[in-house]
């Protein structure tokens, strides 16, 4: 972390004092702590309420505005189908082995680390101020092996840069050659480390006693709502555009979990499947209520060149110029940027990254990242993908289940085309339950294939075909017919593209919590969770001005009032002062606090605070209400309330 991340407030954020504000706060900790924790994982306390609230505003500005549907899905999933969409053969990370201790080593994350500390290095060889490491795992960690510090060549600093700034592009022959050519060993123990090699990051296990139908707990939604798309197709009526929605748990099984929240082997996802007609250049309805809404987009170009300064462009713009592919990506990037400034994100602090050609998929069109900046740099944490029709084309042809829409065509069209059709009675005798595989391969073949195919069948009267899951299938000419054949269409048949909205909620929360903290001026020790008020995981603080039973009526009647509203409250009767007891909730980010005093017996009036300005109104409890319901749903903010409520000048240590 370096210097030059700052709280809302311009104050030099201080990690070890945000960490120790979390400990006493407890507003998230590793699991299983007594049995000495167990790293990736982490239990929410206080973070749970405020999980929640931020999971309503996602349904409500996702799910309920969009008119998406919402769907709860399986996390296990069967082997078969991850082995289809790929992630058994490419859900993988580069991992290095010590072999004197037999520690596993992240390669890209010990690259980082060894590279780093020899820029640190060569800073203090020149005398120049170098930023501290504050995580204290990993000054115990470097202290174990000796360092000095080494002025390097000013071409080696070049070279060093480039190779952080490249580092995400690397792939396992990159990863081997920079081992190599830069001697990268264990930081710990300074021990050699071998060559890097994939691991796969899937949790294995078995459904059923058997032991013979291997399954995966899912490392995505995704695939589950792709294989629920002719439900999703009678839900929606198959008109196109639609979308299908699912937050739930998913999981990678970390090589070296780290950085807190933000690399963890169980996670919250919030995915969103938007599938659209690939015709037409994927355009969307609602595009031009966004068009000329302007984004902060680090493109290719730009990041090719050396770059790192995002451009402010409208995304009309943007989408004309081709730097963002099409309408549809472009309006989600668009409200991604609106959830983000909902629940409170420094907008100074996000920006759209797109993906370098040799980060995405071969099938992706094009990808962008929304990253959050936090003291751990800039860090993803939703991922925005076209996927093209890629998902569903390899499950339609490995299960043979018809994942396409049909679309009736304005006027009829005759088409002449390559048909290659099964035999049914000899190809069912044949193949049996795998027929319908069988057929889903060649419906998949191209036209050219299905012509040269149909040419080597007149020929030599057989031809093979690959079909997933069965292999190579010999068809002759009893079992299979190639011809050509013209026909009139009513309808067109065709798998829609999806465009992939992808939320790491986990992320998104932590970055959250670095966004809105802070400490009051003056007072370090005073901090201070500027939590909007619709994510707040309390809204108000109950607080009895003193320990007095004439009072205690008064305080239960505004408690049952709060409970009929359904607003979250926390009462607070201890015997400090009522300013230390406003400072130890505003560090739990509460925004409001009413107090109950001797006038709110005489004229059932109360004061109420706002946690940042500790600026103060009083009102009766109606008005009082009112205020509190409006600034929740960001109808009105603290300002508009102290227009219209009278003003309170609180004692500086009631503050």
């Amino acid at each position: 972390m370096t210097t030059d991340y700052k709280t809302s407030k311009g104050q030099v954020f201080e990690r070890e004092t945000f960490e120790s504000w979390n400990k006493r706060k407890n507003f998230y900790w590793q699991s299983f702590e007594p049995y000495g924790a167990t790293k990736g994982l982490f239990d929410y306390g206080i973070a749970e309420p405020l999980e929640y609230e931020i999971l309503n505003i996602w349904r409500d500005h996702f799910i309920r505005s969009e008119k998406m549907i919402s769907l709860k899905t399986s996390m296990l999933t069967p082997y078969k189908v991850l082995k289809t969409s790929g992630h058994v053969d490419k859900f993988a990370d580069f991992m290095c082995k010590d072999p004197k201790n037999g520690e596993i080593l992240r390669t890209d994350h010990l690259i980082k680390d060894v590279i780093e500390t020899r820029l640190r290095g060569d800073k203090e060889a020149r005398g120049q101020k170098v930023d501290e490491v504050d995580d204290p795992k990993k000054k115990k960690k470097a202290s174990k092996v000796a360092k000095t510090a080494v002025k390097l060549d000013d071409e080696v600093i070049k070279e060093y840069e480039h190779l952080l700034a490249t580092l995400d592009d690397c792939q396992q022959e990159d990863f081997a050659n920079i081992v190599k050519k830069h001697d990268i060993r264990n930081p710990t123990t300074g021990n050699e480390v071998e060559p890097p090699v994939p691991v796969n990051l899937m949790f294995q296990t078995e459904i059923g006693a058997s032991g013979k139908e291997p399954a995966f707990l899912r490392p995505e939604t995704a695939q589950a709502q792709f294989l629920a798309f002719p439900k999703l197709v009678e839900i929606s009526g198959g008109r196109l555009p639609f979308a299908s929605a699912c937050i739930g748990y998913s999981f990678r099984n970390e090589l070296s979990p780290r950085s807190g929240l933000l690399r963890v082997r169980e996670f919250l996802m919030a995915e969103i499947e938007h599938f659209v007609d690939p015709e037409g250049g994927k355009k969307h309805p609602k595009f031009d209520r966004v068009r000329d809404i302007k984004l902060p987009l680090l493109a290719r170009d730009v990041q090719q060149s050396g770059g790192s300064t995002p451009t402010e462009m409208t995304v009309g713009e943007a989408v004309e110029k081709k730097v963002i592919d099409n309408e549809t990506l472009g309006y989600f990037l668009v409200r991604i940027m609106q959830f983000m400034q909902k629940i409170g994100i420094d907008m100074s602090k996000l920006r759209f990254r797109q993906h370098m050609e040799n980060e995405m998929a071969h099938y992706a069109a094009d990808c962008w990242d929304c990253e959050l900046l936090n003291s751990y740099g800039w860090t993803e944490c939703v991922g925005c993908a076209d996927r093209s029709a890629f998902d569903l084309s390899v499950h339609q042809k490995a299960t043979g289940t018809n994942l396409q829409i049909r679309e009736a065509l304005p006027e009829a069209i005759k088409s002449t085309e390559w048909v290659a059709q099964l035999n049914k009675k000899s190809a069912g005798s044949r193949f049996k339950k795998d027929v319908a595989k069988v057929q889903s391969a060649l419906d998949s073949l191209s036209q050219e294939l299905r012509e040269k195919l149909s040419i080597t069948l007149k020929d030599q009267g057989k031809v093979e075909v690959d079909v997933a899951e069965v292999g190579k299938v010999e068809l002759d000419n009893e079992l299979v017919k190639i011809e050509q054949e013209t026909t009139t269409k009513t309808t067109r048949e065709f798998i829609p593209n999806v465009i992939e909205p992808s939320f790491g909620i986990g992320r998104i929360l932590y970055s959250l919590l670095e966004h809105v903290w802070w400490t009051r001026e003056g007072d370090a020790a005073r901090a201070v969770m500027s939590f909007k008020p619709s994510v707040a995981p309390t809204k108000v603080l109950v607080v009895p001005l003193q320990k007095d039973t004439r009072l205690t009526p008064t305080v239960q009647a505004l408690e049952e009032r709060l409970d009929e509203e359904a607003i979250s409250y926390e009462l607070d009767q201890s015997g400090v002062s009522i300013g230390k007891r406003y400072s130890r909730n505003d560090e739990a980010g509460i925004p409001f606090g009413i107090t109950v005093d001797y006038e709110s017996l005489d004229d059932n009036t109360f004061t109420l605070r706002d946690r940042d300005s500790t600026k103060q109104v009083r009102a009766s409890l109606d008005d009082l209400v009112d205020a509190i319901h409006k600034m929740i749903k960001g109808k009105e903010s603290w300002a508009d309330v102290q227009k219209r409520l009278p003003a309170v000048e609180a004692k500086e240590e009631d503050k």
